[in-house]
């Protein structure tokens, strides 16, 4: 009689079966690998592309901050040493002004003090710092003047008031000098106050010689 009982799995069909699905296991393990790892160096991948991105950007940034610093220092350099120039030439031009001005105002002084007793005094005053030009003429007007502040016994003694810049082109000036003269002589024994008005040309180029000069017998005139 066959037996209608189950049979058992023997241990070695079950280690069989068993067995079956840790191969499979295996052959899936096997399968997963090299996708997991493309996946893996993928996001590695996108993760550094992201960081060079944000470090190229930065680094573009960065690059054109120092240009944007580099060219306002640059530029507030250039500013400033214009300022700077400007300035110095400012203060040169109200230097010349001035010592322009003092000279025509020391030669107006010397030209306008006059005593009949010391004529060559006089003459050495009145060409002192002039061009060969001008003095050449201002001695001959001085022979010519003597012949009427001697027999007047002239005698003028100037007071400065004031000297002005009238003009300043290419490096010549012209002044005018003003200044409170007493005056006496044979005519007027107790004096004549007056004003006196010379008109003095400098050449500041040709070591601030004067070259021109007008009114030396305004004092004369106001006297008489």
């Amino acid at each position: 009689m066959k037996s209608d009982a189950p049979q058992q799995d023997s241990p070695e069909n079950l280690n069989t079966s068993a067995g079956e699905p840790e191969a499979a296991a295996d052959v899936d393990d096997t399968k997963e690998t090299p996708e997991g790892d493309a996946d893996l160096l993928r996001r590695v991948f996108r993760v550094l592309s992201r960081r060079s991105l944000i470090f190229s950007v930065l680094l573009v940034a960065a690059a054109v901050t120092i240009g944007v610093l580099a060219w306002s220092l640059h530029s507030s350099q250039r500013s400033e040493q214009q300022a700077h120039a400007a300035l110095t030439s400012a203060q040169e031009a109200a230097s010349a002004r001035q010592r322009a001005e003092q000279i025509a105002l020391d030669y107006s002084r010397g030209a306008a003090e006059m005593d009949f007793k010391d004529i060559p005094g006089w003459t050495k005053r009145l060409t002192t710092n002039t061009s060969p030009e001008l003095t050449k003429k201002l001695k001959d007007a001085a022979t010519s003047m003597e012949q009427i502040v001697v027999p007047l016994q002239w005698v003028s003694t100037p007071t400065p008031i004031t000297s002005a810049v009238r003009s300043e082109r290419d490096g010549i000036y012209v002044v005018n000098s003003f200044l409170s003269v007493m005056t006496k002589n044979v005519q007027a024994p107790n004096g004549v106050q007056s004003t006196a008005t010379y008109t003095v040309t400098i050449n500041a180029k040709d070591n601030w010689v004067i070259t021109d000069v007008g009114g030396v017998d305004s004092a004369m005139r106001a006297g008489k």
